[in-house]
């Protein structure tokens, strides 16, 4: 997926973000690759790129040259856009109901225009804040995010950073569809309903003085609309008290308030949720950009592009030397296992019969293009199908030519909390011709990811096994 057709997908304004969480991504795969290896790639991408050495550049490179796209970087992002949809759909709702109690008028009284300001006020010090805390890095809610996020898998992926930046996009743009939403109910109860507003305080406050606070309040759009600026006349007929009985007050006047409640809303309420949501969104772009700017693994990767490597001349040359883990030691004897999964595709071509479905065994599609959906279902059906037979054992077929991935490690950790503790997981890296062995230098990454992993029912297994690997491993 070139980045164009990505920011499409993602929008332009998670440009920044998603070239930082795919970088971020890219960079935790190539853990599991030797330096070597790293060098030779990246300076190679150096000598082609003719100066264009940028990380969305050297991204669409790498995923060309044999590491596919994977949409494991993206999934907290999509989960963070989960989290603000919520946020609008919340704030669209709240919006409304707010706005009907405001104007709860049963005939008895009058809609305090005092109260609505004071509401106003305090949505105005919501948004302020909100801002403040982003810009400060403060988390006070990050408790309850972390219920819905998974913080043990994103700990240490760069989104984890921007939570404070995420949360206050998040935020406002709930807060702008509650204005929204309060101004749409507003407008619609003025037409289909015969409002009363009036104004009221303990305060010894005269006509004149409230009339001039409304004047100062209404001074943007006093030329705008003019009919939305309170004369003296309206403050002085529509203030009412306690004991209002015998007040004499023109009950013709008691609806002109709202062109000036709906112009104060709209200036003070929508307005500032507008600018201070442009705002977040700038903020979260520049730390997305600045995160980019200063992670290690951009560090490392100019360092690669701009030295030479240096070639031995012997035939045994990174490529070709023995792997660092004693590969057949390491590997494990092929399980006859319940559950079949095969990862990103792995023996689309031709499946061994040892791996094929049949009525005793299940094989689900999990990983590469599957959704998290997908994934999730695989995780089901594993569970079901082990919960009915004694034999607590998952084989994962994988492409032995592919390092591995985050996403793969992120399957096993949440496949770890649905399956039965005692399960045994085999990953079996499959060569290009199934029924061929794979290489041991295509082997090494995995025993590597699967001992990093330091789970003791992970094991790595090669087919068709070899006759010393079968007599001499160690189940």
């Amino acid at each position: 997926m070139t980045g164009s057709r990505k920011e499409k997908e993602h929008g332009m304004s998670d440009k920044a973000l998603t070239l930082l969480l795919e970088f971020d991504d890219q960079v935790r795969r190539d853990h599991h690759q030797s330096p070597a290896f790293l060098h030779r790639r990246d300076r190679r991408y150096a000598l082609a790129a003719d100066g264009t050495l940028t990380p969305r550049h050297w991204l669409d490179y790498v995923q060309r040259i044999g590491s596919p796209h994977h949409t494991s970087a993206l999934r907290p992002l999509r989960r963070w856009h989960r989290i603000s949809l919520s946020f609008v759909v919340t704030g669209a709702l709240f919006g409304i109901v707010t706005m009907l109690g405001l104007l709860y008028y049963d005939g008895s009284g009058r809609i305090n225009i005092t109260v609505l300001l004071a509401f106003m006020l305090l949505q105005l010090v919501l948004a302020v804040a909100t801002s403040l805390q982003a810009l400060a890095g403060w988390r006070p809610w990050g408790w309850l995010i972390e219920r819905y996020l998974h913080p043990g898998q994103e700990a240490a992926m760069a989104i984890n950073r921007l939570q404070p930046q995420l949360m206050a996009r998040a935020a406002h743009g709930g807060g702008l569809a509650f204005a929204l939403a309060g101004l749409l109910t507003l407008v619609t109860l003025v037409v289909v309903r015969d409002l009363a507003f009036g104004w009221s305080t303990t305060l010894s406050t005269g006509a004149a003085s409230y009339q001039q606070l409304m004047a100062t309040l209404a001074w943007p759009w006093q030329g705008l609309w003019p009919a939305a600026v309170p004369d003296l006349d309206l403050v002085s007929q529509t203030r009412f008290f306690r004991i209002s009985e015998g007040s004499p007050v023109t009950a013709a006047r008691w609806g002109d308030w709202w062109p000036f409640v709906t112009m104060a809303w709209g200036c003070y309420v929508i307005l500032p949720r507008l600018l201070l949501l442009l705002l977040s969104i700038w903020h979260l772009r520049r730390r997305a950009g600045q995160l980019l700017a200063a992670h290690p693994g951009l560090l490392a990767l100019r360092y690669r592009m701009e030295t030479p490597t240096v070639e031995s001349g012997h035939q045994n040359t990174d490529v070709n030397r023995p792997p660092e883990l004693a590969v057949q030691t390491g590997l494990h004897p092929l399980p006859d296992s319940p559950v079949v999964i095969r990862w990103a595709g792995a023996g689309n071509g031709s499946l061994p019969p040892l791996f094929q479905g049949t009525d005793r065994r299940l094989v689900v599609d999990a990983g590469g293009a599957a959704s998290l959906d997908q994934d999730q279902q695989a995780i089901g059906q594993a569970r079901e199908h082990l919960h009915a037979d004694s034999r607590h054992s998952i084989t994962i077929l994988t492409r032995a030519w592919e390092p591995p991935t985050a996403e793969l490690e992120d399957f096993i950790g949440d496949a770890r909390n649905h399956w039965p503790a005692n399960t045994r997981i085999t990953l079996v890296p499959l060569a290009t011709d199934p029924e061929q062995p794979a290489p041991d230098r295509q082997l090494a990454p995995w025993l590597r990811f699967s001992e990093r992993l330091s789970d003791k029912r992970l094991h790595v297994s090669r087919y068709p096994e070899s006759p010393h690997q079968t007599a001499g491993a160690q189940p």
